[in-house]
């Protein structure tokens, strides 16, 4: 969305591509394993597949059916078993969810209703209408569930489920290892994109010193080095929080990895493969990621580093909604949208590098900042508390860019994730920075 003020027609193809392709999504993800697989939970960490497949009707209903079209309800009485607030995941397969083939009819009945009603939306009068916002709101609230459901493949035991080609191979990259970002203001945040949720707003001015940022983020093969070197059992690596959490769960290695004799595999969807050296490290919780960045002499980037070095111009001084300009993500820019279920290796994507240089901050992986998850000056809840304010605090740290496993409507360079600095279930990796005094 380069243009807020889009005609109403563009609008609404732009609605429906985006919806179609979120449920296209949905369905392959919920329809690749049989019904015991979609109601059973694979990790206490994530829902059963199924409770999502509900879910995302569920919201879909409350939304735009019932907040935009002013509807009864279809089945209030599902409302409390689909709140996400009201039960934690480890309760909810002893919850009365819909079996597989309800969730399937409640939801495909809901899109049909939408489906009616953008036909005749006007995308004006109610922020919630307001270019499209609520219709946007509810892709990305799929697509984040879809990323949700993908963690839980790779969490769930059993044969490989899903396949997807693999990222074109790369020439061995062998630029510069760092780009330096120069200091001074820069826009940080949104007050113009249509979509964009209520914690990405508004836009400010930010100012950061210069800084030197990895041209790409951590490898597999640099990351073993730390391994190597004895990281995890140095506890002058780690925070003490940090500390205290890799001893008492014995974590020595990336999530999913495991050494076979010299060598290091790894378990991705159902397959057992030797670690790629080349690709950025993922499933690696905060703690892991400041750790490595301080044995190697450096440290995380800060959220605002980030986002500058993804979206500041310095021949316009401009915010740019993606590193490469305003176009959306094209394949030859990012590895977004499960068209791949791996990243690509470190170096692709000359086409999506930022104009200092730095490559593949959109998509591949999520990367960890240092940055606590706290609102920006002026922010407003919109359209419920629930969805950031109810985060904010120093209990979540920030990821940025989005990874393999991200669709282009639910990423961008103003787009925030956050969650625990324990959490490596997620397809989280990093890059770090170093400070730039005196330049």
């Amino acid at each position: 969305m380069t243009d807020p003020a889009l005609d109403a027609e563009t609008l609404r193809k732009r609605a429906l591509t985006t919806l179609t392709t979120a449920r296209d999504r949905t369905t392959l993800l919920t329809s690749c394993v049989d019904d015991p697989d979609l109601t059973a939970q694979h990790s206490p960490l994530m829902s059963p597949l199924v409770w999502d497949l509900a879910h995302i009707g569920n919201q879909e209903e409350m939304w735009l059916l019932r907040a935009v079209a002013g509807r009864e309800a279809m089945r209030p009485e599902i409302d409390g078993l689909y709140d996400a607030f009201e039960h934690p995941r480890s309760e909810r397969p002893s919850l009365p969810l819909l079996p597989p083939a309800e969730a399937r009819t409640y939801a495909a009945e809901v899109r049909g209703r939408v489906l009616d009603l953008l036909e005749g939306t006007a995308f004006h009068g109610t922020r919630l209408t307001e270019a499209g916002f609520a219709f946007g709101m509810i892709a990305q609230h799929e697509q984040q569930h879809d990323e949700t459901m993908l963690i839980t493949h790779q969490l769930r035991k059993g044969p490989q489920a899903l396949t997807a080609p693999d990222p074109e191979p790369a020439p061995l990259f062998t630029g510069p290892s760092e780009v330096l970002l120069p200091g001074g203001p820069f826009t940080m945040g949104t007050s113009t994109e249509p979509w964009a949720l209520d914690n990405e707003r508004p836009a400010h001015r930010r100012e950061v010193a210069p800084f030197y940022i990895d041209t790409t983020p951590v490898t597999n093969a640099a990351f073993q080095a730390f391994i190597e070197d004895g990281g995890y059992d140095d506890p002058r690596w780690w925070t003490p929080d940090g500390w205290e959490h890799i001893r008492r769960h014995a974590i020595h290695a990336p999530l999913f990895w495991h050494r076979d004799g010299k060598q290091w595999l790894r378990r991705r969807f159902g397959v057992t493969e030797v670690v790629p050296p080349d690709e950025p490290v993922v499933h690696v919780c905060w703690y892991e990621a400041d750790a490595y960045a301080r044995w190697d002499g450096r440290r995380l980037p800060t959220e605002a580093e980030w986002e500058k070095a993804a979206r500041h111009d310095p021949a316009g001084d401009r915010p740019t909604r993606y590193p490469w300009g305003d176009a959306d993500p094209a394949p030859e820019h990012a590895n977004l949208g499960q068209r791949h279920l791996r990243p690509a290796p470190a170096g692709s994507y000359p086409a999506g590098e930022s104009p200092l240089g730095v490559r593949q901050l959109i998509g591949d992986v999520w990367e960890w900042t240092a940055s606590d998850f706290l609102p920006y000056p002026g922010f407003v809840a919109f359209p419920y508390k629930e969805y950031s304010e109810v985060f904010f605090g120093s209990e979540y740290k920030v990821l940025r860019g989005g990874s393999f496993a991200v669709d282009q409507v639910a990423c961008r360079g103003t787009f925030r994730n956050w969650d625990y600095p324990i959490r490596r279930q997620i397809f989280s990796g990093f890059r770090t920075a170093r400070s730039a005094e005196g330049v």
